[in-house]
């Protein structure tokens, strides 16, 4: 019997990967649940695993392809044996097999690349632009190609014998390039007024090319996300409503708990805080827990936080399952070891998928608050500000004192055709009493 593997759906956006890395040959007995390919996505790199045991009969798409989700890539005798199946030389020897892939320009040079002295992050924006580093020359330290190499290399503009960017064919006559095309599309508000058979009253000016300027071409991660924005707000009529919060309470309650919690490895921070409040009030408010359908909406059962994660290549959104039946010290754990792996760039597609509402942390440089956009396909967003030491008015024996207290600012983006204003401010309110309460099982 032959089983065949296919790209699989490597989180809700993601729609095509690369093939990175065959760990495997044509004629390779696997077992099942071995790992077989690399996939490389804007959101991640993942291994997938053999579906079944048996013998590897056909490599359908090359390393460097570009393939579908759903797309085969390779297939597997369950009944064959090692020895009498076809063995190739290399599993980039049969992009033939495969005639729906696509090769990128920089997939020829796969081997090259991988010689070339570079970090992970260079390597994975060289991946988004189609860069092959091995025609790339390296500006850095002992031959290191840089970010600034790989984006130069990107837009064209070839360096000069001291590593300065040279004037490329396409520049302006400065020297500085030329202004980047950006097509309207379905997405943008010209891409709308097209599709209503009418002109757009209002025009963009022209982009004239300065000295100083820098034109930086859109990774293929920040095109995703920017799409992904204009389509939430095109589609979400967005509403934000803003809670202020007395911390002192939760505060008292991490610094009794930090250090022995710190023992056992876990950052016992605010946010873990925040995001306990954040699932109890998603489960008593469970219309701010949903999506929206074509003519209908779901009610979800599960509780997965998406928790915003900055990069160096960029904004994730990496997500805590199950996160209502997490104590503080749970959700702790699991907000460290997913952002980790956000940074480490090791989230697998499961990490990404899944998620029902999402906390937005703009991090020690944060500001006062701010209204985020919504994660599509989600109903609300909420941005925590930073924490800032206020005065506050407080009662005390029935008097009304003034104290010093660790205050902070939260603001709540809701999508308002499922959302109204009295859950949402519902929702927000129980956010704030529960932190300012205190009232957390640790």
């Amino acid at each position: 019997m032959s089983t065949t593997l296919a790209m699989p759906q490597l989180g809700e956006s993601v729609v095509e990967g690369t093939v990175g890395k065959w760990h495997v040959r044509e004629g390779d007995r696997v077992e099942k649940d071995q790992d077989v390919v690399e996939i490389l996505t804007d959101k991640s790199d993942s291994v997938i695993p053999a579906p079944a045991a048996g013998v590897i009969t056909k490599i359908l798409a090359a390393e460097g392809a570009t393939v579908k989700v759903g797309q085969a890539l390779c297939e597997i005798d369950e009944n064959a044996s090692a020895a009498a199946a076809p063995r190739a030389a290399a599993p980039a020897a049969t992009p033939a097999a495969a005639p729906a892939a696509q090769v990128s320009s920089g997939a020829s040079s796969g081997a090259a690349s991988a010689d070339v002295r570079s970090s992970p992050s260079v390597r994975k924006l060289a991946r988004e632009n189609d860069v092959d580093l091995g025609r790339v020359t390296p500006s850095g330290e002992h031959g290191r190609v840089t970010h600034d190499d790989v984006l130069r290399a990107a837009q064209g503009v070839p360096p000069t014998s001291n590593g300065d960017p040279a004037p490329a064919r396409g520049t302006s006559p400065g020297g500085f390039p030329a202004p980047v095309p950006f097509p309207p599309s379905q997405s943008s508000a010209g891409g709308a007024a097209a599709a209503a058979g009418r002109p757009l009253a209002f025009q963009v000016p022209a982009y004239i090319p300065k000295p100083g300027d820098e034109v930086i071409k859109f990774s293929r991660r920040r095109r995703i996300i920017a799409d992904h924005m204009v389509y939430s707000k095109l589609t979400s009529p967005h509403v934000v409503t803003v809670a202020e919060c007395d911390l002192h309470r939760t505060s008292v309650l991490r610094d009794t708990h930090k250090a022995e919690l710190k023992k056992e490895g876990v950052n016992l921070t605010f946010l873990s805080f925040v995001a306990a409040a954040t699932a109890r009030a998603l489960r008593e408010n469970r219309g701010v827990n949903a999506r929206v359908l074509d003519d209908a909406f779901v009610l979800l059962r599960d509780i997965n936080l998406g928790i915003a994660v900055d990069t160096p290549d960029g904004l994730v959104v990496p997500v805590v399952k199950g996160a209502g039946e997490l104590t503080v010290r749970g959700l702790a754990r699991a907000i460290d070891e997913i952002a980790k792996k956000a940074r480490d760039g090791k989230l697998a597609s499961d990490d990404l998928a899944g998620k029902t509402f999402t906390i937005s942390n703009p991090g020690l440089k944060g500001n006062l608050f701010g209204g985020a956009i919504i994660s599509q396909p989600n109903v609300g967003i909420l941005r925590i500000g930073e924490i800032q030491k206020r005065v506050v008015i407080v009662e005390h024996d029935g008097e009304d004192l003034m104290a010093i207290r660790p205050v902070m600012h939260m603001a709540l983006s809701y999508d308002h055709r499922i959302v109204d204003g009295v859950l949402a401010n519902s929702f927000l309110y129980r956010v704030v009493e529960l932190l300012e309460s205190a009232d957390f099982v640790i």
